[in-house]
């Protein structure tokens, strides 16, 4: 659930909302445009310029001019950058602060960062050393190797490649996935059987980002080699690489306890939050430095081995390196837990990861023997502060001049791509499906056959424009990023797959569309906030005017009974508690945990009485129409209430406002 949602039921209570409408294109024809193209399927920057000579100097000034000013902008309190070409270090820099409040500077060679989902990469490399070993197999049922069972589902088993592409078909779970100074830190074994989620889709067949199927990899590592995975990844990677500062442990060994930076949620005048854990550890946990992390990236580029210590087969690393999935071969694809993000004529390869305060990167670009990495330790980078930099990078040091040719399809082809879209990485079983509308993304074709895609995109609201370059296949009009539309074996657009390759988008049905759930709840609470209302000013007129006789209804006019009144009571003070809630906590909201359990039972109890006084009123409402002795005004009025309290009760079950408190 998102602040933006409860807000707009908020506002919509006092005056209500409204909505828009669509058109369509001409025939098909070509035509060339200013914007620049993608080579052989990856795309290239806006503005052509003259290459910039990558080395020290230009590479630092590039830096000192960027990071501090994203540090200014976004009130970031540090950051941590290694870049390597060829073998050669061409910068190794800490910038502003790993502690705010005492001014303690970061060091790059031992400045821990948190790097978050750049954890999966040391996960699949502990998997793949496994497999070299004849221990794992990437193509078997993974139950085969747990001392527990996923749920079967779909009649087809869950393997370790599916897991590596992000196509095991688990719903999103994330109660507990970020804790801070918890009470008892459950054991990955523990934390899995706790929240195993529902299987949503056919194994292999769409991805929806796990870190859930990324832990129980890591369990699997654990299982396999009988060391605890922590332990396994310090001896097996850490130790020979020679990554002495970076850990799994959480928080780090008495050796490593003190480098930690902080982390900033909000504004870096207020205190830090701690030290973040993360669940599962294999999915999330790693900490680590700039330098380390550079070390883990020759290896890469120098296929299993750095400074003759070899921890994979030169061929195991070709093979993580090589595309396992992906919609369209126009589209950058997913590796062995390594996905690709292309740029002008450079692909690179690597992960991102974020927690509530750090953001961080980390790729390579094996054509040019590059290596980049850049950690931030505060909230406010999380939006523009990594794609500015890669973009950036990318467009000073390897221009592309190449012009895009854009086509206009047919109107029905357009027609078919028109709809509203919710990403495949979600929790239909869970309390937090109500974030599906807000995370829908609108997708509308002008007169001039620009595809405009609007809603919520990673951490903000995007506006998108994109033109089509091929059948189902469109490109940003002023940019480089990528939509493919996938189409069923009817021809009908289900699926959006994007430049990440890890999660798609599905097409919303009617009734799941944000704006109709809106509208439908909003104005069932504009109805029942008007009963609150008139209960409300009654009750006043009677206690200042007590001397005065009661008023009596009119003949054939009846009050709303009890019961009505009690529901309408129930339902917008159930919405107001949850608007509060989300006002009073605002951007400083954590990921859940089980001390919300007792407040989501609460919300289970108050929605449960609101939905069976609502099947009171339905009936109220429905025999009303059978007494000949009421005003039509009467009955309308009940069936009224009636419908908004039907309305809202169908929105509490379908959408997950009571029933299980699983997060």
């Amino acid at each position: 659930m998102r602040r933006s949602i409860v807000l707009a039921i908020g506002v919509a209570i006092l005056c209500g909302i409204s909505v828009l409408a669509q058109e369509t294109v001409p025939p098909l024809h070509v035509k060339p445009k200013k914007t620049p193209p993608a080579f052989d399927g990856a795309p290239v920057p806006t503005t052509p310029a003259k290459a910039h000579k990558l080395d020290s100097t230009d590479l630092e000034a590039f830096f000192d001019g960027i990071i501090p000013l994203q540090l200014e902008r976004s009130d970031i309190a540090g950051a941590t950058v290694f870049a390597m070409t060829d073998g050669q270090i061409l910068l190794q820099k800490g910038y502003g602060y790993a502690d705010f409040k005492e001014q303690k500077p970061v060091d790059p060679n031992t400045t821990i960062f948190r790097l978050a989902s750049i954890s999966k990469l040391f996960t699949w490399t502990s998997v793949m050393q496994l497999q070299e070993q004849g221990k794992l197999d990437l193509d078997v049922d993974v139950n085969n190797y747990l001392d527990f069972k996923i749920r079967p589902a779909f009649g087809r088993p869950v393997t370790l490649r599916n897991l590596m592409t992000h196509t095991g078909g688990f719903e999103e779970v994330v109660r507990d996935i970020i804790v801070i100074k918890p009470k008892k830190n459950p054991t990955l074994r523990e934390y899995l059987l706790e929240n195993q989620p529902v299987r949503r889709f056919p194994p292999g067949i769409v991805p929806a980002y796990s870190n859930y199927g990324v832990g129980l990899a890591s369990y699997i590592v654990e299982r396999v080699s009988a060391e605890p995975f922590e332990q396994y990844v310090a001896k097996h990677i850490f130790t020979p690489l020679r990554m002495t500062h970076s850990t799994f442990y959480q928080p780090p060994q008495k050796e490593l306890e003190t480098l930690p930076s902080q982390g900033y949620r909000g504004s870096t005048a207020k205190d830090a939050v701690g030290f973040e854990i993360f669940s599962p550890a294999g999915a999330g946990g790693l900490s680590s430095t700039a330098s380390d992390m550079g070390r883990f990236g020759q290896m890469i580029l120098n296929g299993g081995e750095l400074d003759g210590k070899r921890i994979l087969k030169a061929e195991t690393m070709a093979a993580m390196l090589t595309p396992q999935f992906h919609a369209s071969d126009k589209l950058p694809p997913i590796c062995m837990g390594f996905y690709e993000d292309w740029r002008n004529d450079l692909r690179w390869i690597g992960h991102e990861g974020d927690l509530i305060a750090f953001h961080s990167m980390f790729f390579v670009e094996r054509d040019k023997r590059l290596i980049l990495f850049v950690s931030f330790n505060s909230a406010g980078s999380g939006g523009k502060a990594r794609p500015e930099i890669i973009n950036m990078f990318t467009d000073r040091y390897f221009p592309w001049d190449h012009k895009q040719t854009f086509i206009t399809e047919t109107p029905d082809e357009l027609k078919a791509v028109e709809g509203t879209y919710a990403t495949a990485r979600r929790a239909d079983s869970t309390k937090l499906k109500l974030d599906l509308l807000d995370a829908q993304r609108t997708a509308k074709v002008d007169k001039e056959g620009v595809l405009r895609l609007e809603g919520r995109q990673g951490f903000a609201r995007a506006h998108d424009q994109m033109e089509a370059i091929a059948k189902d296949l469109f490109q940003e009009v002023d940019g480089q990023r990528r939509l493919f539309a996938i189409r069923n074996g009817e021809g009908k657009v289900i699926r959006f797959a994007y430049d990440f390759a890890g999660v798609q988008s599905l097409r919303v049905p009617w009734y799941e569309n944000g704006k109709f759930v809106m509208v439908l709840v909003c104005g069932s609470l504009v109805v029942l906030a008007a009963v609150v209302v008139a209960t409300i000013w009654r009750t006043g007129r009677r206690l200042l005017f007590r001397n005065r006789a009661k008023p009596e209804p009119q003949p054939g006019t009846v009050w709303l009974p009890v019961t009505t009144k009690v529901l309408s009571w129930i339902w917008v003070l159930l919405i107001a508690g949850i608007l509060t809630f989300f006002a009073a906590t605002g951007d400083d909201i954590a990921p859940p945990t089980h001390a919300w359990d007792k407040y989501l039972v609460l919300v289970n109890i108050v929605a449960g009485s609101a939905i069976l006084l609502s099947g009171v009123a339905f009936f109220s409402g429905a025999l009303s129409w059978f007494r000949t002795s009421l005003r039509t005004i009467t009955k309308v009025k009940f069936s009224l209430v009636a419908l908004a309290g039907v309305a809202l009760s169908w929105f509490a079950i379908h959408w997950n406002i009571i029933g299980s408190i699983r997060l």
